[in-house]
């Protein structure tokens, strides 16, 4: 029997491994200095492992010198042990878990994963006729492709491609690489603002195209199980990255790339954010209007009104409209005083009709057309050029212009329309053209930005708003949103799939414009459901074109009232938030995780976006329909899950229909979790962590658990490298009928350890418990016999251990 089953595993391995093309012949290969290279007929191939998990395939067509740079990949490989086989027509490198295959005769490349197969060259690279595509007629000019094919088999789920709203499965589709907004879309869009040449399957494999210039990716659109990159020129390189999880997966390729920087603490809090604040006087008494209402609030972002009157002819001006803004520096010291950063928005377009047109076709800043003059073309706000950030020039004239901005106060920078928004073909910059560089624009962008806070002001952790990027933006600190969404049911819908997906791309702060951008629907119910939503989102932000107002404090009583709810849960979330930016940062975890993360062998979670993991250990199920009443939640198994409004309890493994409320929606605890919670501020500016709520959701089939906190100020730049934090270690464990408690602390050297004050809140203590002890001391704790919940207030010195004990009763 033993044999029968190898040999349908080799036949089955075999019908999904398609002869690569036919007219490559192998000629021979070597190995030297860990770089495994094959000579073909057509070309020269060059296999490199950057770590035991991830590999490069790189292939040089012949008499095509071709050597650009990665820019997405920051990782230098790594010396890993390989070994090397050849037997009969199969030449096998690789390392104790990843490895290729080459087989001879007839040629083919395919790789595995600890023996396990993961996916082959179809035909590899090729050149053929462009194939244009109606949507980027225009965009998108070649005679001919570069194209790199892959075999799939026939029940992989597909998902990467960049921010797009197709369903999680976006197997089947043919999509653009092309950064390109979507103004007003709501449910269906396959092409948006944020690109990216990644495809991730099912079969917990992903495969990262290493190249910048436009082209598509075929998710089998044509359903003959292939998979197709696409390039107008270019690198023809690619790294498989695989992994036992999606979090390794994740985080071996966020090491590729590079990890997000910790954002400053304040970014979690809530924005006061439109489109647009016209004058000093409107901004100011906006967050007046806010701590009026005591609805918390931390940043304040500025549109285009700070630099003009008006929204056309005015880009460009990059400087402070003194008539709207006379005291523009006061304004924004007398907001820092209240807790209140300010970020103004710039774009990368300078108008003709702008003040600083004449300075920079002087200083030589501006991308250039067929004739070597500054390429001018219309678009929405006027007649423009584009800034060259690619000339040395350009890119310090555009980042004086922050620095400016930097020294007069502001906290952040909102880069808008960086796409480019429009950005002709015939457009010529200082390394290539618009076409090469297009997709990379908004990545050099934030490397421009995020780079010059690094150099003048290294004490600062950069805010970077962005809506256009690259693989490996993350590094740069860039925080990206969703575009231009509807303000309709339908644009919520899309937003729960979209920040997922790019969170699964390395890109953990998609968000969106909470509430809906575009159109003038004011409708309650949807603002406060999205901003409901945005609890359990990277960041927090109402943004709208001023027709229906964003801000909680200008809507009618009964959504200001249910949006103070959001905002006072988002706030209280903020030890348990920061930990998930302490984890994206050091382990490339999302913040936002599909379920099929928790059920890797699920199928049928494979393309669910319903419910999602905010973090480890928060369920969240976000209503998305108008009127609702009910709705079913998917409950992951394995484990049990409190609801944090009654502490009932729901065994994971199944869906239930659960009934819903206004004022919140369904939102899940893990048995198990420890979950912290902070007592409300007005800004996180009066945020105390050495105070905080600790829940512990206890069950009696949860016989031990763990769980890390990360705490620093907030503020230090590279705090782990510079040993200023501090992980508090919480364990539960049921020893008989005592449940027990040990608090320890990893510290620092350069941390202030604080003493910390905890009221431990107990869930699903059935009666009251017999004894209490916190150390040696004995105490009373407070029971409520109404919700089952135990309180017991602990003082911690964190430099010591803390023990406490329960005598539960039987």
């Amino acid at each position: 029997m033993k044999h029968v089953i190898l040999y349908l595993s080799i036949f089955f391995i075999a019908v999904s491994v398609t002869a690569q093309n036919t007219n490559r012949k192998y000629k021979s290969h070597n190995e030297e200095n860990g770089i495994f290279s094959v000579v073909t007929n057509d070309g020269a191939y060059k296999f490199q492992f950057y770590t035991s998990e991830i590999i490069q395939t790189s292939f040089t067509p012949s008499n095509d010198d071709n050597s650009s740079d990665s820019h997405a990949v920051v990782l230098q490989p790594e010396s890993v042990d390989t070994n090397y086989k050849y037997v009969g027509n199969e030449i096998t490198f690789g390392t104790e878990d990843l490895s290729v295959t080459i087989t001879t005769e007839p040629f083919q490349i395919s790789y595995y994963y600890k023996g396990e197969f993961v996916t082959s060259e179809k035909r590899g690279y090729y050149k053929s006729n462009h194939e244009p595509m109606e949507m980027v007629k225009g965009n998108i000019i070649a005679d001919y492709t570069e194209k790199i094919e892959f075999n799939l088999s026939k029940d992989e789920v597909l998902y990467g491609g960049g921010a797009r709203a197709l369903g999680m499965n976006r197997r089947g589709h043919r999509l653009p690489l092309f950064n390109r907004a979507h103004y007003g879309y709501e449910t269906d869009s396959k092409l948006m603002n944020y690109t990216m040449p990644i495809v991730l399957s099912s079969k917990q494999y992903m495969i990262h195209f290493d190249n910048a210039p436009i082209g598509y990716l075929d998710l089998d659109s044509k359903g003959d199980n292939t998979l197709t990159y696409e390039t107008i020129s270019g690198r023809k390189a690619y790294q498989i990255i695989v992994g036992d999880s999606w979090y390794e997966i994740l985080n071996n390729y966020t090491n590729l790339t590079g990890k997000q920087p910790m954002l400053p603490r304040w970014a979690l809090g809530n924005f006061s954010s439109r489109f647009g604040y016209h004058s000093q006087k409107e901004v100011e008494q906006t967050i007046a209007k806010f701590k009026e209402e005591q609805i918390p609030v931390d940043a304040i972002i500025l549109d285009l009104y700070w630099f003009g009157k008006e929204v056309k002819g005015t880009m460009g001006n990059l400087e402070v409209f003194r008539d709207s803004f006379p005291d523009f520096e006061g304004m924004v010291k007398r907001l820092n005083d209240k807790g209140v950063k300010t970020i103004p928005i710039t774009e990368p377009f300078v108008l003709t009709t702008s003040k600083k047109w004449d300075d920079a076709v002087a200083n030589n800043v501006l991308a250039k057309d067929s004739v070597g003059e500054a390429a001018r073309y219309d678009f929405y706000f006027g007649n423009t050029g584009l800034i060259d950030i690619y000339k040395p020039q350009g890119e310090q004239w555009f980042w004086n212009i922050y620095k400016e901005l930097a020294n007069k106060g502001v906290a952040g920078v909102w880069g808008d329309l960086g796409e480019p928004e429009v950005h002709p073909h015939w457009v010529h910059h200082h390394t290539g053209s618009a076409s090469e560089v297009h997709n990379i624009y908004g990545h050099d962008w934030a490397r421009l930005v995020y780079e010059g806070y690094q150099r003048d002001f290294p004490e600062v952790r950069p805010f970077i708003l962005m809506r256009a990027g690259y693989s490996g933006t993350q590094r740069y600190g860039m925080i990206p949103w969703s575009g231009d969404v509807n303000r309709t049911w339908g644009g919520l819908q899309s937003q729960p799939e979209i920040a997922m997906q790019m969170g699964m791309q390395g890109l953990a702060y998609m968000h969106s414009d909470l509430g809906g951008f575009a159109g003038a629907n004011l409708d309650d119910e949807l603002y406060v459901r999205w901003l409901q939503y945005g609890v359990f989102n990277p960041i927090f932000r109402p943004h709208a074109q001023e027709d229906v107002p964003s801000e909680p404090i200008f809507r009618s009583e009964k959504a200001k009232r249910l949006a103070s709810y959001a905002i006072a849960m988002r706030y209280r979330l903020l030890p348990y938030n920061y930990n998930l930016v302490y984890e994206n940062h050091r382990f490339g975890k999302p913040l936002m995780r599909p379920l099929f993360f928790e059920e890797a062998d699920n199928p049928q979670l494979y393309s669910y976006s319903k419910t999602y993991l905010w973090g480890n250990d928060i369920l969240v199920s976000p209503v998305l329909e108008a009127g609702k009443k009910q709705q079913e939640v998917y409950f992951p198994k394995g484990s049990k899950w409190f609801n944090i409004e009654n502490d009932i309890v729901v065994e994971g493994g199944k869906v239930q229909t659960v009934e819903l409320k206004e004022d919140f929606i369904p939102v899940y605890a893990r048995a198990g979790a420890f979950i912290p919670l902070t007592k409300m501020v007005q800004t996180t500016a009066d945020y105390d962590d050495s105070e905080f709520q600790l829940q512990y959701y206890h069950d009696a089939s949860i016989k031990k658990s763990e769980r890390e906190f990360y705490f620093d100020d907030g503020t230090t730049t590279h705090p782990l490298e510079k040993d200023n934090y501090q992980i508090l270690g919480f364990e539960a464990e049921i020893e008989g009928n005592w449940l027990e408690f040990e608090l320890e602390a990893e510290t620092g050297v350069d941390y202030s350890a604080k003493t910390k004050t905890i009221a431990l809140t107990v869930h699903n203590i059935n009666s009251k418990p017999k004894k209490i002890k916190v150390g040696k001391d004995k105490v009373n704790g407070a029971y409520n016999e109404k919700y089952k919940t135990l309180t017991i207030n602990v003082v911690w010195d964190t430099t010591e251990e803390k023990e406490i004990k329960i005598k539960l009763s039987k």
